[in-house]
């Protein structure tokens, strides 16, 4: 399993987090200590003596005051709330920076989210407003405003998550609305939690795109008898990219060791077929880069000021960058699995390509159509994934009076991700609906997970909508490669 995986693990729904260890008080005390010595000493210290973003000249009169007016000013997020796992992973990563000891963070303070994160309290959180330089602000802000009983949250009703009133969830946990110090409350919203959480279950979704397709694309190579030479370890150990080796690997995992290419099949088969360890292996290589870096940045600290070795330091760990391009990156990756499925899925429907079978593998040409409303309507997921897919750190805008003249819109990046990923496992579902066509036309009989996809997609007979098919597909697909990682 990897890192982040098992971190996604440690914020899952059975989880529980542990109450802070005396090591873990021991450096929130001293960085505590740090903070109130700067004080004494008279020096400026950003949120604490002075104000906010470019009020940052300005001296503040109150602490306390300061802690609510920062939550306040920034509940401007829009738009609809961000997943229940998403929003509960947002709230782990925040108060596991916070225990650290660079933040002067109370534990005392930090027990009491702690305890309401345990009983599954978690904020509703909206996705859009923030360009994630500051930190994600307005969606953490959003969720500091549900401890303090404004706003939503999260529960489950029957087994179907809704929205209800953060302030009636937290009188049924007779629990008393949190009032946000100044430190607890800079140490919550300066940080890269948002966009960091969606960007790290974007990352494992991803994983289990390529994952599928690389199945998906083994069926095919078996189905048509193509030819399985473009698999062998050579090939990829003359070439030494880690990412082909390990997906070419999967691909013969799925292939009978005694295949052999039919003589109707070309000797080299289109690069769709062919490539498909060169594409997808350089996709699992970029996630893996990029999943390094979230990891890195889930285990840091990312709030400004920080204490650290007596001093306090101000400094810039708030501003996402690099969740903004990794999750960039794995946008583009995105697209690349999603692409060579639908180029599949197009091999699949083409009897110049599929070993001379009906067109759209109808087994009623003229009267009837096959897939080709499924390929049409693959070819639009694509055509929108590239839209998605287009770089967020592109976009960069100055704002906060020039204070924030150099943003990562990461965030947004990973919005527009999460959004390609449910367009990429249609794709999936889509070319898995050809797969069982194509397995029924030729006459295999399927077995595992083959088997399961032949009874949510039995064969054509008459044309009949697919849409729920691709769908059911979709999720044979996404359970089966999660279970081929785990």
């Amino acid at each position: 399993m990897s890192g982040l995986a098992a971190l996604v693990r440690q914020a899952g729904w059975d989880a529980v987090l542990p109450p802070c260890s005396s090591e873990d008080m021991d450096r929130m005390a001293e960085s505590a200590a740090t903070i109130d010595k700067a004080l004494v000493a008279g020096r400026q210290i950003y949120g604490l003596t002075q104000g906010f973003g470019p009020l940052v000249t300005f001296a503040a009169a109150s602490e306390a005051e300061q802690g609510s007016s920062l939550i306040s000013h920034l509940g401007t997020g829009q738009g609809r709330p961000l997943e229940p796992d998403v929003c509960r992973l947002i709230v782990w990563l925040r108060l596991n920076s916070m225990r650290k000891g660079y933040s002067a963070v109370s534990p005392d303070f930090w027990q009491r989210l702690a305890d309401l994160w345990n009983r599954g309290f978690i904020p509703a959180i909206p996705r859009d407003g923030t360009v994630s330089a500051s930190g994600d602000l307005q969606p953490l802000a959003h969720a500091a405003l549900a401890y303090a009983g404004f706003g939503e949250v999260w529960t489950q009703v029957g087994g179907q998550w809704v929205i209800r009133s953060a302030a009636d969830e937290l009188a049924k946990l007779s629990a008393e609305p949190i009032e946000w110090p100044v430190r607890e409350a800079l140490a919550f919203v300066n940080g890269t939690g948002a966009s960091l959480a969606l960007s790290i279950l974007n990352q494992q979704s991803a994983v289990q795109l390529v994952r599928a397709v690389a199945l998906l694309t083994a069926r095919c190579v078996y189905l048509l008898r193509a030819n399985p030479e473009h698999y062998q370890p050579g090939i990829g150990v003359a070439r030494g990219q880690t990412g082909q080796l390990t997906v070419a690997g999967w691909l013969r995992e799925h292939l009978p060791p005694d295949l052999r290419r039919d003589p109707v099949r070309p000797l080299q088969e289109p690069y769709s077929l062919r490539c498909a360890p060169q594409v997808l292996g350089a996709v699992l290589d970029q996630l893996g880069f990029a999943g390094d870096v979230l990891l890195a940045e889930a285990l840091g600290c990312t709030d400004n000021p920080i204490t650290y070795e007596g001093e306090v330091l101000h400094g810039g760990n708030f501003h996402a960058m690099p969740a903004g391009l990794a999750s960039d990156q794995i946008g583009l990756g995105v697209h690349q699995a999603a692409y060579l499925a639908e180029r599949q899925l197009g091999l699949l429907c083409d009897p110049g390509t599929n070993g001379g079978l009906p067109p759209m593998l109808t087994p009623r040409p003229g009267r009837g159509c096959g897939l080709a409303g499924v390929q049409i309507s693959a070819t639009s997921f694509i055509a929108r994934i590239r839209q998605l897919a287009y770089p967020a750190s592109l976009t960069s805008l100055p704002t906060n009076g020039w204070n924030q003249d150099h943003v990562p819109m990461a965030l947004n990046g990973a919005n527009s991700v999460s959004d390609a990923l449910e367009l990429a496992w249609l794709t999936v579902g889509s070319l898995a609906v050809g797969v069982a066509q194509l397995a029924a036309m030729v006459g295999d009989e399927p077995a595992g997970p083959w088997a399961e996809l032949a009874t949510v997609s039995p064969p054509l007979t008459v044309d009949r909508p697919m849409a729920g098919e691709v769908r059911a597909a979709r999720e044979v697909m996404r359970k089966t490669a999660v279970e081929l990682l785990d």
